[in-house]
């Protein structure tokens, strides 16, 4: 069973992929969104369910640092209703708070990704954070 995560921003997702034992993820893609024009990327998205065969979904939820649901967190369960919706499938949804300030942190320490370079490849890097961090829970239990 492929689970992919998800890493939903204002103008891109971050695409990871779970192997098929559940143990790794692996960064894919970023997709570009544009919700003004409603283009939510979900024609690739439906591609990547298609090529990876994927069975359920992880989106990450940005809560507030005090646990509360915010604008983004609110914007990301829009995100997984929709695919919920187009695709059903099931989705999950995990605590992400600081995973993108970990990930720029991780590429900076890295020291040779470059600010354009490191744009280009955050959201990817923060859903396999994102990802991970569930399969890694999932095996504890």
């Amino acid at each position: 069973m492929r689970i992919m995560g998800l890493d939903v921003g204002s103008k891109t997702v971050g695409v990871a992929v779970s192997d098929y034992f559940g143990w790794t993820a692996q960064g894919i893609e970023t997709i570009k969104i544009n919700e003004s024009k409603e283009e939510f990327g979900l024609d690739r998205l439906k591609e990547l369910i298609d090529e990876y065969e994927i069975e359920s979904f992880v989106v990450g939820l940005p809560k507030n640092m005090d646990g509360s649901i915010g604008e983004r967190a609110e914007i990301s369960m829009e995100y997984g209703d929709k695919i919920k919706e187009r695709f059903g499938l099931p989705v999950t949804y995990v605590d992400e708070r600081l995973t993108t300030m970990q990930a720029t942190r991780m590429l900076i320490e890295e020291g040779n990704t470059s600010r354009k370079k490191r744009k280009k490849v955050i959201d990817k890097l923060a859903a396999v954070m994102i990802l991970q961090n569930y399969l890694d829970q999932q095996s504890k239990s």
